[in-house]
């Protein structure tokens, strides 16, 4: 049995009075659209993925990636669900993210993609300019998350922020003030650090969208007992607390049971 399998996404459109082809289909749709191929087969762990192979075809433009049966046995249902829900709100961010970045460039350009595999010909998703593959907003909402890491970078030209590498998520880059980092007079780089930050996260399925991210406090990381910070906690949360009566809440969340 082949090991393979390939997706092809069929693009039809004009440029200007002439039909899209490979002889004027410019380079910057092809990068885009190489992009997005990744974050459609392999949303999580690019960096094992297997090989994937490219041939651009006529008719009116084809992309044909060619890549493991395994990644194209799931792509194929995930196009099936697609269509059957007509929604991607239950996929994963960055497979979610690709499917809205096909459809935005479907409005922008007029363009109407279809989308197929190897392994089921007759299952085409469709994305046009009158489709509306996009997710719902308020299924994202925003809340604040700690992370622990090591602080790999700091800084930048356009966009200011910090590298954390983290166990659990991995890099997590976090946008942050340039006016912090100036003031900051110990070097911050390569040492491990709490981060109190502020971002999307998915109500239902709890998934954090890591382009969100912003810095709200940096915390010194140390295992050692601090009793000072964990005062300085305590002290933030009792307005929040106020006129709670602590058995009575302990109690409910016990719920009822013999001692």
């Amino acid at each position: 049995m082949d090991k393979f399998g390939n997706v092809e996404i069929r693009v039809l459109g004009k440029k200007g009075n002439l039909k899209l082809s490979p002889d004027n289909y410019d380079i910057k749709e092809i990068i885009s659209m190489l992009y997005n191929i990744e974050d459609l087969l392999y949303p999580i762990n690019k960096k094992e993925r297997p090989l994937i192979t490219y041939d651009i075809q006529e008719g009116s433009v084809k992309h044909v990636f060619k890549t493991s049966l395994q990644a194209i046995i799931g792509f194929s249902a995930i196009l099936a669900q697609i269509q059957k829900s007509n929604s991607i709100d239950f996929l994963e961010l960055k497979t979610a993210q690709a499917i809205e970045n096909i459809q935005n460039f479907s409005y922008q350009k007029d363009y109407e993609f279809e989308i197929k595999t190897s392994l089921e010909k007759d299952t085409v998703l469709t994305i046009s300019p009158q489709s509306n593959y996009l997710r719902t907003e308020n299924l994202w909402a925003d809340a604040e998350l700690y992370f622990y890491g090591l602080l790999t970078n700091a800084g930048g030209k356009s966009r200011i922020n910090i590298d954390l590498d983290t166990e659990e998520f991995g890099s997590l880059t976090i946008d942050t003030e340039k006016d912090f980092l100036k003031d900051q007079e110990d070097n911050l780089l390569y040492k491990k650090y709490g981060v109190r930050v502020i971002g999307k996260q998915n109500v239902e399925t709890g998934e954090i969208n890591k382009r969100t991210l912003k810095l709200l406090q940096l915390i010194d990381f140390s295992p050692k007992y601090d009793d000072s910070y964990l005062n300085s906690l305590i002290e933030k949360a009792k307005n929040k607390w106020k006129g709670v009566d602590a058995d009575d809440w302990l109690s409910n969340l016990r719920g009822s049971y013999d001692a």
